[in-house]
């Protein structure tokens, strides 16, 4: 099912109002969507006296507001979930996409986007003391200062491992410093269309005033999934590399994912194969996943479940989500 609101419609019919009195001679107007709105707006495009076109800025992303049910999956209240079909741009199952929840470390999707958008795989990244991680728990290398690797090798500790110090020596070496990584983010977030997604930080270590939905992760993994090396990453089950220290002594590092389906740990139903995805746990957040999958003839989808009660249930309820595609 492919959800258009009544928003969208109301939307559409303005600007076409608009475009039948303000005469002929105009090109490449853009009406830009609204960071305030969860839906947004649509843009003109080539206008001229003999051609009138819309561009639509949802055109090629699947759209939803409301929640679109299936017997088939049991997610209870407080949890949320959805199943995108990326290429038909159709919306199977969507709960709560649009609630805010706190991301975890799937914010390390976008940390990936604006590292791969900005940097380049063979540049040089260095640990600064800010790399050092004050949660007990948190996931880490235990980089040091002085500690140096490419962003390819520090991709892979962030999205296989989930490493939160190397989230910060990759926010620091591509944006200058964490403040102005973390406003990149945000404004790539805002390009995408994920309006109602706010960061605070590289890594999804719970902090004030940074949240997403998972309808902005799907918005998020699609555009992550347009990356080669982004699909590559996500799709190894363990990565091994050398790095150096200081003082350029080999430093030498093996990690597995924290993906329990490239794991092997976990079988998605049959015909469905996962590329890969992102995992995310907090106290605040829960127990997350987002997934990019295919069908047996190549087509992608996209899953999304948040806030999990554990990890067990998590599974259980995306391999639910999974068992709907075609």
């Amino acid at each position: 099912m492919k959800c258009i609101s009544n928003k969208f419609i109301y939307l559409f019919s303005l600007i076409i109002f608009i475009v039948s009195f303000t005469g002929c001679g105009y090109s490449n107007i853009d009406i830009p969507y609204s960071a305030d709105s969860n839906i947004s707006s649509f843009r003109l495009v080539n206008f001229e006296a003999t051609k009138e076109t819309t561009d639509s800025f949802a055109s090629k992303i699947c759209v939803v507001d409301k929640d679109i049910s299936n017997e088939k999956v049991n997610i209870p209240t407080g949890v949320a979930g959805g199943l995108f079909d990326s290429k038909g741009r159709n919306v199977l199952y969507a709960k709560s996409v649009h609630e805010s929840f706190a991301p975890a470390s799937l914010t390390k999707i976008m940390t990936a986007i604006v590292a791969l958008k900005y940097g380049s795989a063979d540049m040089m990244l260095t640990a600064s003391s800010n790399v050092k991680i004050p949660e007990y728990d948190a996931q880490v290398m235990d980089l040091k200062p002085g500690d140096q690797m490419t962003l390819d090798q520090a991709l892979h500790f962030l999205l296989i491992y989930s490493a939160n110090d190397v989230a910060i020596m990759i926010a620091e070496g591509v944006g200058g410093s964490i403040e102005n990584f973390v406003s990149m983010m945000n404004q790539e977030a805002i390009a995408i269309g994920a309006t109602n997604t706010h960061f605070a930080n590289p890594h999804g270590l719970t902090q004030d005033d940074h949240y997403t939905t998972p309808y902005d992760m799907y918005l998020m993994m699609n555009e992550a999934s347009q990356y080669e090396l982004f699909n590559e990453i996500i799709h190894s089950d363990a990565y091994e590399t050398v790095y150096y220290d200081a003082a350029g002594n080999e430093k030498s590092m093996t990690v597995k994912s924290t993906n329990l389906y490239i794991q092997g740990n976990k079988q998605a139903p049959s015909g469905v194969t996962v590329v890969g995805g992102k995992t995310g746990t907090t106290n605040a957040a829960g127990h997350c996943l987002v997934l990019l999958s295919r069908d047996t003839k190549s087509n992608p989808f996209i899953s999304i479940i948040m806030r999990a009660e554990t990890k067990e249930n998590l599974y259980s309820y995306m391999s639910s989500l999974l068992d709907l595609v075609p």
